[in-house]
């Protein structure tokens, strides 16, 4: 037990590893923001366009289809180590030159938008179907009945699962060591390296755990308000 303590929880060695690993874990925060931001506005795209009933849009719909079928498939370590390593390997035009940041970035940014384009897509087919058919009565064209009267609703409904979405993104910027960036992973990582003790990770793990401690309360509390609201209209 005592060398199970030293191995996981020396003090020392926390006070000595802890200001490194906060050091790269604020790359991982920088990255999070970065991404989620990113995938908002890409997982609306992809809902639109999967939502569109359009014959002109029916290609770029089963695109759609295909996109988030594929990337839901694939793991986020993959994804991240084939976008980190392959692009600038690839030698593709203008996104070849991106820093391994903005790759990682990149990487989220597809994944995570294949998931938020299908939480999205579920708020807005929760809207009465009479929503839409009193906008159009009102002489609202398709496009200003998604923009004024479904989104605004629909958004509403998944911000508590959109949320969620956001703390399994939050824990998987870890992944961007693999691909050399100096985040809280890889700092920690390199300080067991050297002093042969896991208590960096430790630290690492605490630093997620302050994050996502609060995103998980705060969802649960707006998971509630929204049972209470529906019980009330119920």
């Amino acid at each position: 037990m005592e060398q199970f303590i030293e191995t996981f929880f020396s003090w020392e060695n926390f006070k000595a590893s802890i200001p490194s690993v906060i050091r790269g874990f604020t790359t991982n925060l920088s990255l999070m923001f970065l991404a989620e931001a990113c995938v908002l506005v890409w997982g609306m795209v992809l809902a639109l366009l999967r939502s569109a009933r359009s014959r002109a849009l029916l290609p770029l719909r089963w695109l759609t289809v295909g996109y988030v079928d594929l990337f839901r498939a694939i793991p986020g370590l993959v994804l991240i180590y084939m976008i980190g390593f392959g692009i600038p390997i690839a030698g593709i035009p203008w996104i070849g030159s991106w820093s391994q940041f903005q790759l990682a970035a990149l990487a989220l940014t597809i994944l995570y938008g294949a998931y938020v384009a299908e939480v999205y897509r579920a708020g807005i087919e929760s809207i009465h179907w009479s929503q839409t058919a009193a906008a159009r009565s009102l002489g609202l064209s398709q496009g200003k009945t998604m923009r004024f009267v479904v989104l605004p609703q629909a958004v509403r409904r998944v911000v508590p699962p959109l949320l969620n979405d956001f703390i399994g993104l939050q824990k998987d910027t870890a992944f961007i060591g693999i691909i050399g960036v100096l985040d809280g992973f890889r700092r920690a990582q390199i300080y067991a390296g050297q002093h042969f003790n896991l208590t960096s990770f430790t630290g690492l793990a605490l630093c997620y755990v302050v994050i996502t401690f609060p995103m998980t309360r705060f969802t649960d509390r707006l998971l509630k308000r929204d049972q209470r609201r529906m019980a009330a209209r119920g």
